[in-house]
């Protein structure tokens, strides 16, 4: 494996400017996943942080991905994957940019990985290429492609768990029914798990077009069988021995829905627009969660389900539930 995966990595923050310098250096001794995939390239941003260029052979693209090591790396670690909302973690709506969570874990013997791009994919392999979005093969991606290339270069323990917030609380319940097994923990923030149902299914057409695709390209129309038979609801019963946790605010104005807070970005209309549309959103997937919390209830399958008082979908309110649920992740993970 090349040197520069293996360099023993502080908790500095990661440098934004950085890492979008264009001088990436290809590694001499790649890993190469089943289906081509590889690492095409790496950048060593400090002694804890890497940014990795990773070329999925399924979308035939390359995808940034962002690497912290763990506290103490001379013994194999779990990978904990972070995913982003609708943006795909690019530009500032990403775990990097609007949350403490990579210093939460600073000092924790865990491998943090923050894979970007996807941009309202639903991180899932979608039926047709989009005119918009492209080849969307993101279940592929986040299954098949980039675990064994990091399980590799970084020397892990092949212990897995995953993160997600907004779109992908949707879809860190979908991964571990897709490949059993490669996930041992899971949080989900604000997602909503009924798909198949006509309100959650309205809640994904809306965040696939307001980034630009058709949700008929994902799953096709209103009743293609395949919303069901990728509705994490429906198939709940395949997360049984998945440690998981839940949560969801309701709507109402909280703490972190104010200007001066410090993870809210931009002026008055984008605080009206987090109030508004953001309280909107919260209210439905509120329900969503506790339906998912009935369901699981209902199956005998242990969850920790948090249900809030408060609280729009913005991130402030994922920042604070990422330690909340760090003790469920950890035990998954084995820490």
């Amino acid at each position: 494996m090349a040197a520069a995966m293996l360099v023993a990595l502080s908790s500095t923050p990661f440098d934004r400017a950085a890492m979008a310098e264009p001088d990436i250096v290809a590694p001499t001794d790649s890993p190469v996943a089943p289906d081509g995939s590889t690492i095409v390239g790496t950048r060593v941003i400090d002694d804890r942080h890497l940014r990795l260029t990773v070329h999925s052979a399924a979308m035939n693209a390359d995808f940034p991905v962002d690497v912290q090591r763990a506290a103490d790396d001379s013994a194999p670690r779990p990978v904990l994957y972070l995913l982003s909302g609708g943006s795909g973690g690019k530009g500032p709506a990403s775990w990097d940019s609007r949350t403490n969570a990579f210093d939460f874990l600073a000092d924790k013997n865990v491998n943090v990985v923050q894979p970007i791009g996807g941009a309202a994919s639903y991180y899932a392999d979608w039926r047709l290429p989009d005119p918009r979005l492209g080849v969307m093969k993101w279940t592929t991606y986040l299954t098949e492609e980039l675990p064994p290339l990091i399980d590799t270069a970084l020397a892990t323990n092949g212990v897995n768990g995953l993160v997600g917030v907004s779109m992908s609380g949707t879809s860190v319940l979908q991964l571990p029914i897709a490949k059993p097994g490669l996930y041992r923990s899971v949080a989900a923030y604000s997602g909503c798990a009924r798909i198949a149902d006509p309100v959650g299914q309205a809640f994904v057409r809306i965040t696939v077009g307001f980034g630009g695709g058709d949700a008929a390209n994902m799953y096709g129309p209103f009743n293609d069988p395949m919303w069901a038979a990728e509705d994490p609801y429906l198939h709940a019963d395949a997360l049984r021995g998945v440690d998981l946790y839940l949560s969801s605010g309701n709507g109402l104005p909280g703490p972190h829905d104010q200007a001066g807070d410090r993870h809210f970005a931009g002026g008055g209309d984008n605080l009206a627009n987090q109030l508004l549309v953001g309280g909107i959103l919260e209210a439905a997937v509120d329900q969503c969660t506790r339906d998912m919390a009935d369901r699981l209830k209902e199956l005998g399958i242990p969850a920790t389900v948090e249900l809030h008082p408060y609280g729009t979908h913005s991130w402030g309110y994922w920042d604070d539930e990422f330690p909340a649920s760090w003790p469920v992740l950890a035990h998954g993970l084995g820490l």
